[in-house]
């Protein structure tokens, strides 16, 4: 059996003066399990500032490697994310946030990352949910140090709350290091973000470059050289998920009307951050 199903080349977008890595959604491959999108921010020296958008019908999880992002939400959240952290932010029928730099701004790197829900829980209650870095169960295996950011996997179980089935970990590999990835999820892939790892004995995977693991098969992987990973996957989405600008949903007309919310100003406001909002365009 091939391990490798595809194999995904991050592409850059220009986010308004950010330079990021767009990994998902891809030509052939939309989702992997209920994971939708997948940003790589940095390394970097600008500072990231995204003024305020919203979301319906999605989880946004912000994971960073260095550096610091202030996030503000219609909730009335204010948190600094800081490295190692899982930032679990639930939209659910709409909500409003903003991510800029903290007074002293720096280096950054990290990812940003989608998560569909299920179509019951697509209306829910929006929520923001923090959970430290010192809070991850931490797996170590020979040459290998995994944290688990969420789910279950390698034997350990992350404390965040999640709305479907999945799993999502940081690997930090030596040169030489081998791990056999998660066989029970039924979509995988491996993201590598540092270094160069091999999969299967037959394909080897550079920096910034995802592998789409094949339904079923267990999957070894082996560090080429030092490097740094992530892994992820999970049970499908109920049904198809449609995706324009900020907005992701089971049905187009949802997304249609809550552009119109947008434009006119029906969306929760962030308190101290409801000035120069993010305009959505033209359609959908």
């Amino acid at each position: 059996m091939e391990l490798v199903e595809a194999v995904i080349a991050a592409r850059a977008r220009d986010l308004g003066g950010v330079v990021v890595d767009r990994v998902l959604p891809a030509i052939g491959r939309k989702a992997i399990g209920p994971f939708l999108f997948l940003d790589h921010m940095g390394p970097t020296e600008t500072a990231l500032t995204v003024r305020p958008h919203p979301h319906i019908h999605l989880a946004t999880v912000t994971y960073l490697f260095e550096g610091a992002i202030m996030h503000r939400d219609s909730l009335g959240s204010v948190q600094l994310i800081t490295p190692g952290a899982i930032n679990w932010m639930v939209a659910g029928k709409g909500i409003v946030h903003s991510e800029r730099p903290p007074e002293t701004p720096g280096r950054l790197h990290g990812l940003q990352i989608w998560v569909g829900l299920p179509s019951a829980l697509e209306d829910s209650a929006p929520s923001f949910v923090h959970t430290p870095a010192e809070a991850m169960p931490v797996v170590a295996r020979p040459g290998a140090r995994i944290r688990v950011l969420a789910g279950s996997a390698f034997g350990a179980t992350s404390p965040v709350v999640t709305q479907s089935p999945l799993f999502y970990a940081d690997l930090e590999l030596d040169a030489g290091a081998e791990l056999e990835l998660p066989a029970e999820y039924a979509e995988r892939a491996v993201y590598v973000v540092d270094g160069s790892i091999n999969v299967g004995g037959a394909t080897d995977l550079a920096a910034r470059h995802l592998a789409v693991l094949t339904a079923g098969s267990v999957a070894p992987i082996r560090a080429l050289t030092p490097a740094r990973a992530v892994v992820f996957g999970g049970e499908p989405l109920d049904g198809m998920r449609h995706m324009w600008w900020n907005f992701v949903s089971s049905s187009r007309e949802r997304i249609a009307a809550a552009a119109d919310d947008w434009r006119n100003r029906r969306f929760p406001h962030i308190p101290d951050d409801d000035t120069d909002l993010i305009p959505a365009p033209a359609g959908p």
